[in-house]
């Protein structure tokens, strides 16, 4: 389970928005989420190992604002600052049946989230689809000031409910 803990909080992200994206508006459920688009970089910490991370990750609308596309890069360092790699993540945001639901892919690991909260202009949390014998994850976007965005990543262990956080950071909006 590598990286895919150490960033499922998308302090990473590679690949810039269309130029007409930014003029894109979210539709329907997903006008709450706004806060989100753009490019952001920042690092954040690893529960599991100790050590650290950094990258970049872009928010664009797609799809006529029906979906929120997050890319990310991260890059991983152990305890000691020495590097453990890096990986890429998408995770697509949409509406579906009403809820606001997305799906998250690093090229080892799919999470199909099944449902979010919303506190539009300031928050998104999303929980993953519980399954049996399964973690259930959830992962937290929190505004905490007009270019700073606050991100955690927990797991529950199968059949829990209690989440503990595996990555956490702070993610810098990028000035243009």
């Amino acid at each position: 389970m590598r990286v895919f803990f150490g960033m499922g909080l998308a302090l990473a992200l590679a690949g810039a928005a269309p130029a007409s994206a930014a003029t894109v508006a979210l539709q329907g459920e997903l006008s709450g989420l706004g806060f989100l688009m753009g490019d952001w970089g920042g690092q954040g910490q690893v529960a599991d190992t100790g050590g650290t991370s950094s990258g970049r990750s872009s928010f664009t609308p797609e799809v006529g604002g029906t979906v929120l596309l997050r890319r990310d890069h991260t890059d991983l360092l152990d305890a000691v600052g020495k590097s453990q790699g890096g990986f890429d993540q998408l995770m697509w945001i949409y509406s579906e049946r009403g809820a606001v639901r997305a799906d998250y892919a690093d090229g080892q690991h799919i999470i199909h989230y099944d449902r979010a909260t919303v506190s539009p202009g300031r928050a998104v949390t999303f929980f993953s689809v519980a399954q049996a014998g399964a973690p259930t994850f959830r992962l937290a976007y929190t505004l905490a000031g007009p270019d700073v965005l606050r991100v955690s990543f927990g797991m529950a262990a199968p059949g829990q409910s209690d989440f503990h956080d595996i990555a956490q950071g702070e993610l810098r909006r990028a000035a243009h």
